[in-house]
């Protein structure tokens, strides 16, 4: 792998709306970002985590993160030692009762 110094990579990040593949470098900047963490699941995973862990994301957000299903994430979640937080007023509770009642036919 060839190591890059600092300064050759801020000139390159300088020149890349000259190449008329991205319009400035923060588009550049996010692309290169979503393709590496394409590319690097347990870089996503980890980061979901530490996200959901710092009460940043939902859980959901943080199975979308990490490309997980919820079951998945709760494992992964356990298996890290995160305890998971459930954030559920009363309201929330009471109509989610109502939901599971009517779908159950009742």
């Amino acid at each position: 792998m060839i190591e890059v110094s600092e300064y050759l990579i801020n000139k390159e990040l300088e020149i890349i709306p000259n190449t008329g593949f991205y319009k400035n470098k923060e588009e550049f900047v996010n692309d290169a970002i979503n393709t590496l963490l394409a590319a690097r699941k347990d870089l996503r995973i980890s980061i979901a985590c530490e996200l959901y862990r710092k009460d940043a994301v939902s859980l959901g957000k943080a199975c979308e993160i990490a490309s997980l299903d919820i079951e998945e994430m709760k494992e992964v979640l356990h298996v890290r030692g995160i305890v998971r937080n459930v954030y559920t007023t009363p309201v929330e509770m009471e109509a989610m009762a109502k939901e599971a009642i009517k779908r159950s036919g009742r």
